[in-house]
């Protein structure tokens, strides 16, 4: 792939590896690099009540946001085990997430471990989304 794939592989994949899950037992990953070059990872962290755990991507969105961040270019998310082949895209709630900085045409690249299994715009993930634009002022 690219540069900046591999970029963002490797820095989902390390975060990955420091995934809180003790409940799962299901690690992921997420790396997100944002128009300026970036890059910023984040893991998902479950917690006992199971509705206030966070997923990698947003994970990922806050430490974005909380760098100075402001719009997602591409991202990567790894889940997984290897050769499994299953398809760990982003959750509803994390596709309208992203949607928020990221646009149609941003390129989600769904992984394993072992590499890239998947890429998909966010328009594929969450067609006819509503975004920030559909909530600008108008004339």
């Amino acid at each position: 792939m690219s540069e900046p794939f591999d970029t963002l592989f490797a820095a989902a994949l390390a975060v990955r590896g420091r995934a809180y899950v003790p409940y799962s037992n299901f690690k992921v990953g997420a790396a997100a690099i944002t128009e300026d070059g970036h890059v910023f990872a984040g893991c998902n962290v479950e917690n006992a009540a199971y509705p206030q755990g966070q997923c990698a991507e947003a994970t990922t969105i806050g430490m974005m946001v909380a760098g100075g961040g402001a719009r997602i270019a591409a991202l990567v998310v790894i889940g997984g085990e290897p050769g499994d082949g299953l398809l760990c895209s982003p959750c509803g709630g994390c596709r309208q997430r992203i949607r928020e900085f990221a646009g149609p045409e941003t390129p989600i690249h769904i992984c394993g471990p072992e590499g890239l299994r998947r890429t998909a715009t966010l328009d594929e993930l969450l067609p006819w989304s509503f975004g920030p634009d559909n909530l600008e002022r108008r004339a």
